[in-house]
């Protein structure tokens, strides 16, 4: 028996009807009800699986989730947890070097479907196979036991103290070994309720944005009493109680790590009345190393290295770590034993307490001979409101250069960065900053703990000459935001939508969609001396035709009437799109309908990858009434990469501003297509 299913059981014998699991959306579960039904599913689960092969996770939060975990590990069947972010080229490569036997991905947890891949050697013990990237930034996965993670939770728990465990709000995405260790197994562990709904009715639904606005809403309401937070969602969530001047009392603890937390924010949110309590971790030491105590002094401090690890300063500052760590990495001999070097620079003061100051690989030595951590400017970049992301480089320059993703639609880059400066000695000025696209972790840029993928970041900003593709990206990136900020899109992502405001939708998706064909054999007559041109859009053509009859029949299945909508005509802000798309082919350059490509397969991708499965979990509608959304979703991501292909081949100036101007164009319109929708959000019980 693990020190879990001992834990459980006490405060199941202690309190039967006490609330152990609350996902929001659907009937709590109490601590008896738990203990029960994980001791039956692990049974079931032994008798069908073999307990020496990994199965695969791949779910949102919610009840099943909770309990799939807890029932593998009471089994003893590996666990390699797939974050939702995953591409599914990442996750059938995580998938192939783990071997794992079957995956679980349905509402069901003891639905799953087998896989005959080879079997992978894993360490003895193992219990979750976790895919880190590493000081490299290439993929390996870390095996750790469930006697290390538990022992790391027990920590958090005497680090803490059981009386903050209240109602923990589970925010970081499933899957993400931080919030899976230090915020379900030490709340269970504490004796307290998991709050768990699924990502979208936390504000999180948005791949692009978090809706933080949505995210304080559900603290508020849920009366939730503590968080694991990124910097970036601690940022964003003081941004939003600034703006709205409201408080969270109730919260008694909030701890943040996966990236340095810039000190000024810490103080920021402290002054909001911000219970933080800023961490340190490594997955190699199962996710949390350190922890600020409950009395915290100076901002910046990462706190006192956890009972289970110690932690010294190398003579050139880097941290080492001596403690229980994973059991090795696939395909790699054995975690060897002593001193852990983990490539963070920082000092230890005299109360024993850590300091984080940077990563020994980042640091940029100027061409004045000056050496510059990187996140030492950037902190000083994501004070400034306007700034939502920041990558600083410049190895070799004279002074460091920075990659910025604006907040808002219309933040004022430069005047953030002369502010930052001001801030910064003149050896450490941002002397060329560029705009760009996010960094998230689905374009692998972004880690699952919000840190920054830097050589990732620089293989896809830096190299030269920067392809049309990811000048496409940057260009658009203001008009992606005011897309994204307009409620209905918001809702639909959320999954806060009725019926009717679906069915409206898919009335709208269908009015637009059989004009994808018309709209690309007009394009096709205006380009026959451009044969690569007209290839690519013989292939789009093959695959487009009959997705409006998809649509016809998801309305069918969500209970609309089809041939009504055949009949009718489509909405002003509909004909206004449809029009601007036949006037730019017939009488400007026709190469711009791949403008209108762009927006609409990468606005699919983001509806099909959080959007469908958010509305189908709250309208409780057959899988037939999302053919349209996941389908074409899957077939969209597959043409982004052929697209960003074909575009950067594109070498006329003329058709790479034309290919711009319509997106940008399109990114409005097909907005106003959402906001003429009429929107009824849904009431979801707290």
């Amino acid at each position: 028996m693990t020190a879990l299913a001992a834990a459980l059981r006490r405060h199941a014998a202690a309190g039967p009807e006490r609330i152990c699991l609350d996902p929001v959306g659907g009937p709590p579960v109490t601590y008896a009800r738990l203990l029960a039904d994980a001791g039956a599913l692990a049974d079931r689960l032994r008798d069908a699986l073999d307990p020496g092969s990994p199965v695969a996770v791949r779910l949102d939060h919610g009840t099943s989730e909770v309990l799939l975990e807890l029932a593998l590990l009471d089994a003893g069947i590996p666990v390699l947890s797939l974050p939702s972010f995953f591409t599914p080229e990442q996750a059938s490569r995580a998938m192939a070097v783990s071997g794992v036997q079957a995956i679980f991905e349905g509402p069901d947890p003891c639905d799953f479907a087998r896989r005959q891949l080879p079997s992978a050697m894993l360490p003895e013990d193992t219990a979750r196979i976790t895919f880190t990237s590493g000081s490299t930034g290439d993929p390996k996965g870390l095996c750790l036991s469930a006697d290390h993670m538990l022992q790391v939770a027990a920590s958090v728990v005497e680090a803490v103290g059981a009386r903050h465990a209240g109602r923990h709000l589970a925010l970081l995405p499933p899957g993400v070994l931080l919030e899976t260790v230090a915020g379900l197994f030490a709340t269970l562990l504490a004796g307290g309720t998991y709050v768990c709904p699924s990502q979208g009715l936390a504000g999180l639904a948005d791949p692009f944005r978090p809706d933080f606005g949505a995210m304080l809403d559900g603290i508020e309401r849920w009366k939730i009493t503590s968080l694991i937070l990124v910097p970036e969602y601690l940022a964003g969530l003081v941004q939003a109680i600034e703006a709205s001047g409201r408080r969270l009392p109730a919260l008694t603890i909030v701890a943040v790590g996966g990236a340095r937390v810039p000190p000024a924010l810490v103080r920021r949110a402290r002054a909001l009345g911000l219970p933080v309590r800023q961490g340190y971790g490594m997955t190699e030491f199962g996710s949390v190393v350190a922890l600020e105590e409950e009395l915290p002094g100076e901002a910046g401090s990462a706190g006192r290295p956890l009972p289970h690890v110690t932690a010294r300063i190398a003579a050139d500052g880097e941290i080492l770590l001596t403690g229980q760590r994973y059991l090795g990495a696939i395909g790699e001999p054995a975690s060897p034993a002593g001193e852990f070097a983990t490539g963070d620079l920082g000092r230890l003061d005299a109360q024993g307490r850590l300091w984080i100051e940077g990563r020994k690989s980042n640091l940029i030595v100027t061409s004045h001979g000056r050496n510059v951590s990187p996140e030492w400017v950037e902190e000083a970049l994501l004070f400034q409101p306007e700034v939502a992301q920041a990558m600083v480089h410049g190895d070799g320059l004279p002074r460091p250069a920075a990659l910025l993703v604006p907040a808002d639609p219309n933040a004022d880059l430069e005047a953030a960065v002369r502010r930052a400066n001001a801030r910064l000695p003149a050896y450490a000025q941002v002397g060329a900053w560029r705009e760009v696209a996010h960094f998230t972790p689905m374009n692998g840029q972004l880690t699952a703990n919000g840190r920054l993928r830097r050589r990732v970041i620089a293989e896809c900003w830096l190299d030269e000459p920067l392809g049309f593709f990811r000048q496409l990206e940057a260009g658009t990136v203001r008009e992606r935001l005011r897309f994204l900020s307009v409620p209905q899109v918001r809702a639909g992502l959320a999954g806060a939508i009725t019926v009717g405001t679906y069915r409206a939708y898919l009335a709208q998706a269908w009015h637009h969609v059989r004009h994808t064909v018309p709209l690309m054999r007009e394009a096709r007559a205006r380009l026959t001396d451009r044969p690569e041109l007209v290839a690519a859009l013989d292939e789009y053509i093959a695959e487009e035709i009959g997705h409006d009859e998809w649509i016809l029949s998801d309305i069918r299945a969500a209970g609309g009437d089809a041939e009504a909508v055949r009949a009718s005509e489509p909405a002003p802000a509909t004909a206004a799109m449809i029009g601007h798309a036949y006037d730019r082919i017939r009488n400007g350059n026709p190469v711009s309908f791949f403008g209108m490509v762009y927006v609409l397969e990468s606005v699919s991708v983001a509806l099909a990858q959080r959007g469908a499965s958010a509305v189908a979990e709250s309208l409780g509608l057959p899988p037939e009434a999302f053919t349209y959304l996941t389908s074409h979703g899957g077939l969209d991501q597959e043409h982004l990469g052929f697209f960003a292909c074909l575009v950067d081949a594109l070498e006329r100036r003329e058709d790479r501003d034309a290919i711009v101007a319509m997106a940008r164009d399109m990114f409005g319109l097909f907005g106003g297509v959402f906001a003429g929708l009429e929107l009824e959000a849904l009431d979801v019980a707290a």
